[in-house]
């Protein structure tokens, strides 16, 4: 199998019919063979009977059906996991992304990127998801140092072993390309067509924000600290203890002198830096105990095995 289109879709009844027509007025000419993963995340509309009889035309399309709304990234790992082909390109079904664009992340892929990420660089959304789109992509490439412009594009293209190696839960399809990037994958992005929404309604809110952001804690610590918990959670305790004692070095030294300490705050603040501090340091060398005595057996990507 050549590629694999996965859409995870939610409540898209009146987009789907077009989407498929357009997906395969524009991979036909490619002489590929190919798949499209409808995956339902719950949807109590009509979605579900319309892809069904898109189906009967065209029999490249599998629907997969979850029990009930868990969320994009669950709807993306059970595409995932199924997925057969070579390449894997993921979109939205709400016609926002233009399918006119698979054979643009195609090429981009053959230029020896494992992930091709698109950039909404034109968007017809509100201002409401523009603004804290633009928040949140500044963040994440300022904590994370990975230069994309448009974290939260859903139209991506990638090679399969991408996908098999790098986990998707909670937010984490957002940061797809970060977690890549960790597993020594070559990122690229470029540019795409962004359609402004004809049907139905946005699933972004503010809480789907919040998460993000929460979920972007999660990557930091799985990308940089996962297998040494010691470094984050000794560092910072290092610095309480240190902070701690020289508070306290200062008021012993004030007390030899006569002045009293007894009821100064800085004595309380000195000691709580050094409890939390070796609570911390503690932390980190557990951390580091239960890695090293299980077997953690991390997925890291093998580019090939030379016999």
């Amino acid at each position: 199998m050549d590629l694999t289109i996965v859409i995870p879709f939610l409540n898209e009844q009146d987009s789907l019919e077009e989407l498929v027509e357009r997906i395969y007025q524009n991979v036909l000419p490619l002489n590929m063979s190919f798949e499209i993963l409808f995956v339902d995340d719950g949807s109590t509309d009509d979605s579900l009977n319309r892809l069904m009889k898109k189906k009967k035309e065209h029999p490249e399309i599998k629907i997969i059906r979850l029990r009930k709304n868990f969320g994009k990234s669950i709807a993306l790992s059970e595409g995932f996991k199924r997925a057969q082909g070579r390449v894997v390109i993921t979109m939205d079904a709400d016609l926002q992304d233009d399918p006119a664009e698979i054979p643009n992340l195609l090429k981009k892929l053959d230029e020896g990127y494992d992930l091709v990420s698109g950039w909404k660089k034109k968007r017809h959304d509100p201002i409401t998801k523009t603004v804290p789109s633009k928040l949140f992509n500044f963040t994440t490439r300022f904590l994370t140092g990975i230069k994309i412009h448009d974290f939260n594009c859903g139209l991506k293209a990638y090679r399969n072993e991408v996908i098999k190696a790098i986990p998707v839960y909670g937010e984490l399809h957002r940061y797809l390309p970060v977690l890549a990037h960790w597993q020594g994958f070559n990122v690229g992005e470029i540019a795409v067509q962004h359609h402004p929404r004809q049907f139905g309604k946005t699933k972004f809110g503010a809480k789907r924000f919040f998460s993000g952001f929460f979920d972007l804690l999660s990557v930091l610590f799985i990308t940089r600290y996962r297998q040494k918990p010691m470094h984050l959670f000794g560092m910072f305790g290092l610095i309480n203890i240190f902070l701690g004692f020289v508070i306290l070095l200062y008021l012993t030294i004030l007390w030899f002198q006569g002045v009293g300490i007894g009821r100064r705050p800085l004595l309380f603040l000195g000691i709580l830096l050094m409890i939390v501090g070796v609570q911390s340091f503690s932390l980190g060398l557990i951390g580091d105990m239960m890695i090293s005595t299980r077997d953690t057996s991390p997925k890291f990507a093998v580019k090939e095995v030379i016999e």
